[in-house]
Protein backbone atom coordinates (compact mmCIF):
# COMPACT_ATOMS: atom_id res chain seq x y z
CA UNK A 1 0.00 0.00 0.00
CA UNK A 2 1.26 3.47 -0.89
CA UNK A 3 0.97 5.50 2.31
CA UNK A 4 1.04 8.74 0.31
CA UNK A 5 -2.41 7.98 -1.12
CA UNK A 6 -5.51 8.57 1.03
CA UNK A 7 -7.28 5.26 1.46
CA UNK A 8 -11.06 5.29 1.91
CA UNK A 9 -12.15 6.73 5.22
CA UNK A 10 -11.45 9.40 7.77
CA UNK A 11 -7.88 10.53 8.29
CA UNK A 12 -7.68 8.78 11.66
CA UNK A 13 -8.83 5.51 10.06
CA UNK A 14 -6.45 5.97 7.14
CA UNK A 15 -3.56 6.57 9.55
CA UNK A 16 -4.26 3.36 11.44
CA UNK A 17 -4.40 1.41 8.18
CA UNK A 18 -1.33 3.05 6.63
CA UNK A 19 0.83 2.47 9.71
CA UNK A 20 -0.43 -0.95 10.76
CA UNK A 21 2.42 -3.02 9.32
CA UNK A 22 5.23 -0.75 10.49
CA UNK A 23 3.52 -0.43 13.89
CA UNK A 24 3.63 -4.22 14.23
CA UNK A 25 7.33 -4.22 13.32
CA UNK A 26 8.04 -1.64 16.01
CA UNK A 27 6.30 -3.81 18.60
CA UNK A 28 8.52 -6.76 17.64
CA UNK A 29 11.75 -4.88 18.33
CA UNK A 30 13.82 -6.99 20.69
CA UNK A 31 14.65 -4.03 22.93
CA UNK A 32 11.03 -3.80 24.08
CA UNK A 33 10.75 -7.58 24.24
CA UNK A 34 13.64 -7.71 26.70
CA UNK A 35 12.27 -4.75 28.66
CA UNK A 36 8.82 -6.32 28.98
CA UNK A 37 10.39 -9.62 30.09
CA UNK A 38 12.37 -7.87 32.84
CA UNK A 39 15.68 -8.83 31.22
CA UNK A 40 17.27 -5.39 30.90
CA UNK A 41 19.38 -3.69 33.56
CA UNK A 42 18.07 -0.30 34.65
CA UNK A 43 20.80 1.59 32.80
CA UNK A 44 19.49 0.05 29.56
CA UNK A 45 16.15 1.75 30.24
CA UNK A 46 17.98 4.96 31.14
CA UNK A 47 19.45 4.90 27.63
CA UNK A 48 15.90 4.98 26.24
CA UNK A 49 14.98 7.93 28.45
CA UNK A 50 18.06 9.76 27.16
CA UNK A 51 16.93 9.26 23.57
CA UNK A 52 13.45 10.44 24.47
CA UNK A 53 14.80 13.70 25.93
CA UNK A 54 16.30 14.55 22.54
CA UNK A 55 13.27 13.36 20.55
CA UNK A 56 10.62 15.08 22.63
CA UNK A 57 12.60 18.29 22.96
CA UNK A 58 12.69 18.52 19.15
CA UNK A 59 9.02 17.53 18.80
CA UNK A 60 7.81 20.05 21.36
CA UNK A 61 9.99 22.79 19.88
CA UNK A 62 8.37 22.03 16.52
CA UNK A 63 4.97 22.44 18.15
CA UNK A 64 5.99 25.79 19.62
CA UNK A 65 7.13 26.94 16.18
CA UNK A 66 3.73 26.01 14.71
CA UNK A 67 1.58 27.21 17.63
CA UNK A 68 0.01 29.96 15.49
CA UNK A 69 -0.65 27.74 12.48
CA UNK A 70 -4.41 27.21 12.07
CA UNK A 71 -4.05 23.49 11.28
CA UNK A 72 -1.28 22.57 13.71
CA UNK A 73 -2.32 24.75 16.66
CA UNK A 74 -5.06 22.43 18.05
CA UNK A 75 -2.44 19.69 18.42
CA UNK A 76 -0.14 21.83 20.57
CA UNK A 77 -1.57 20.58 23.86
CA UNK A 78 0.28 21.58 27.00
CA UNK A 79 -0.91 18.56 29.00
CA UNK A 80 0.93 16.30 26.56
CA UNK A 81 4.34 17.87 27.07
CA UNK A 82 6.86 15.26 28.18
CA UNK A 83 10.17 17.10 28.42
CA UNK A 84 9.88 18.29 32.07
CA UNK A 85 8.89 14.77 33.16
CA UNK A 86 11.78 13.25 31.21
CA UNK A 87 14.30 15.54 32.89
CA UNK A 88 12.88 14.64 36.31
CA UNK A 89 13.07 10.95 35.37
CA UNK A 90 16.70 11.20 34.29
CA UNK A 91 17.60 12.98 37.52
CA UNK A 92 15.99 10.14 39.48
CA UNK A 93 17.69 7.50 37.34
CA UNK A 94 21.08 9.06 37.91
CA UNK A 95 21.63 10.08 34.32
CA UNK A 96 24.16 12.76 33.51
CA UNK A 97 24.40 14.53 30.17
CA UNK A 98 22.06 12.52 27.91
CA UNK A 99 23.82 10.35 25.37
CA UNK A 100 22.31 10.77 21.89
CA UNK A 101 22.75 7.84 19.51
CA UNK A 102 23.27 8.45 15.76
CA UNK A 103 19.81 7.07 14.94
CA UNK A 104 18.31 9.48 17.44
CA UNK A 105 20.23 12.38 15.91
CA UNK A 106 18.71 11.48 12.52
CA UNK A 107 15.25 11.35 14.10
CA UNK A 108 15.78 14.76 15.72
CA UNK A 109 16.94 16.24 12.41
CA UNK A 110 13.71 15.13 10.77
CA UNK A 111 11.64 16.55 13.63
CA UNK A 112 13.33 19.90 13.13
CA UNK A 113 12.34 19.79 9.47
CA UNK A 114 8.77 19.09 10.59
CA UNK A 115 8.68 22.46 12.36
CA UNK A 116 8.01 24.11 9.00
CA UNK A 117 5.20 21.79 7.84
CA UNK A 118 1.98 21.16 9.84
CA UNK A 119 1.38 17.83 8.09
CA UNK A 120 4.82 16.49 9.03
CA UNK A 121 4.52 17.79 12.57
CA UNK A 122 1.12 16.18 13.16
CA UNK A 123 2.37 12.88 11.71
CA UNK A 124 5.12 12.75 14.32
CA UNK A 125 2.83 14.07 17.03
CA UNK A 126 0.35 11.30 16.31
CA UNK A 127 2.89 8.48 16.27
CA UNK A 128 4.60 9.56 19.48
CA UNK A 129 1.85 10.70 21.81
CA UNK A 130 -0.84 8.20 20.91
CA UNK A 131 1.74 5.48 21.32
CA UNK A 132 2.61 6.87 24.76
CA UNK A 133 -1.06 6.75 25.72
CA UNK A 134 -1.36 3.11 24.64
CA UNK A 135 1.71 0.86 24.68
CA UNK A 136 3.68 3.37 26.70
CA UNK A 137 1.43 2.70 29.68
CA UNK A 138 2.62 -0.91 29.64
CA UNK A 139 6.22 0.32 29.88
CA UNK A 140 5.30 2.41 32.92
CA UNK A 141 3.90 -0.68 34.64
CA UNK A 142 7.04 -2.66 33.75
CA UNK A 143 9.21 0.00 35.39
CA UNK A 144 7.15 -0.31 38.53
CA UNK A 145 7.11 -4.11 38.54
CA UNK A 146 10.70 -4.82 37.45
CA UNK A 147 12.66 -1.96 39.00
CA UNK A 148 10.34 -0.82 41.78
CA UNK A 149 10.18 2.69 40.36
CA UNK A 150 7.42 4.92 41.71
CA UNK A 151 7.08 8.60 40.83
CA UNK A 152 10.26 10.14 39.36
CA UNK A 153 11.83 7.63 37.02
CA UNK A 154 8.51 6.85 35.37
CA UNK A 155 6.83 10.27 35.23
CA UNK A 156 7.09 10.21 31.44
CA UNK A 157 4.21 7.72 31.40
CA UNK A 158 1.97 9.72 33.76
CA UNK A 159 -0.83 11.32 31.73
CA UNK A 160 -3.31 11.91 34.53
CA UNK A 161 -3.47 15.60 33.59
CA UNK A 162 -5.36 14.55 30.45
CA UNK A 163 -8.14 12.82 32.33
CA UNK A 164 -9.51 9.67 30.70
CA UNK A 165 -7.04 8.29 28.09
CA UNK A 166 -9.87 6.81 26.03
CA UNK A 167 -11.76 10.10 26.02
CA UNK A 168 -8.62 11.92 24.98
CA UNK A 169 -7.99 9.49 22.13
CA UNK A 170 -11.54 10.11 20.90
CA UNK A 171 -10.91 13.86 21.07
CA UNK A 172 -7.61 13.43 19.22
CA UNK A 173 -9.18 11.43 16.39
CA UNK A 174 -11.75 14.20 16.01
CA UNK A 175 -8.93 16.76 15.72
CA UNK A 176 -7.35 14.69 12.95
CA UNK A 177 -10.61 14.21 11.08
CA UNK A 178 -11.90 17.77 11.41
CA UNK A 179 -8.72 19.68 10.48
CA UNK A 180 -8.76 21.47 7.13
CA UNK A 181 -6.20 19.27 5.40
CA UNK A 182 -5.53 19.77 1.72
CA UNK A 183 -5.18 16.56 -0.32
CA UNK A 184 -1.42 17.20 -0.56
CA UNK A 185 -1.11 17.69 3.21
CA UNK A 186 -3.10 14.55 3.86
CA UNK A 187 -0.82 12.55 1.61
CA UNK A 188 2.32 13.94 3.26
CA UNK A 189 0.91 13.19 6.70
CA UNK A 190 0.19 9.56 5.86
CA UNK A 191 3.63 9.03 4.37
CA UNK A 192 5.40 10.80 7.22
CA UNK A 193 3.62 8.74 9.86
CA UNK A 194 5.08 5.61 8.29
CA UNK A 195 8.49 7.30 8.16
CA UNK A 196 8.16 8.27 11.84
CA UNK A 197 7.73 4.61 12.77
CA UNK A 198 10.79 3.72 10.69
CA UNK A 199 12.84 6.33 12.54
CA UNK A 200 11.64 4.93 15.85
CA UNK A 201 12.52 1.38 14.78
CA UNK A 202 16.02 2.57 13.88
CA UNK A 203 16.46 3.98 17.40
CA UNK A 204 15.17 0.79 19.04
CA UNK A 205 17.41 -1.33 16.84
CA UNK A 206 20.51 0.70 17.69
CA UNK A 207 19.67 0.58 21.38
CA UNK A 208 19.30 -3.20 21.21
CA UNK A 209 22.79 -3.36 19.74
CA UNK A 210 24.13 -0.99 22.41
CA UNK A 211 22.79 -3.12 25.28
CA UNK A 212 24.03 -6.35 23.74
CA UNK A 213 20.87 -8.00 22.44
CA UNK A 214 21.78 -10.55 19.78
CA UNK A 215 18.83 -9.87 17.49
CA UNK A 216 18.13 -6.12 17.30
CA UNK A 217 14.84 -6.62 15.46
CA UNK A 218 12.79 -9.76 15.82
CA UNK A 219 11.52 -11.36 12.63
Amino acid sequence: MDATTPITGTLSADLRQATWAVHERAHRCSYFGALFDGDLPLDAYTLLAEQYVAIYTALEEAGDALAADPVAAPFVIDELRRVPALHADLDALGGGVPRVLPSTAAYVARLREAASDPALFVAHHYTRYLGDLAGGQVVGKVLQRTYGIEGPGRLFYDFRALGSPSAFRTRYRALLDDAAWTPAQRGRLLAEAVHAFELNIAVLTEMAEEVGLAQPLAS
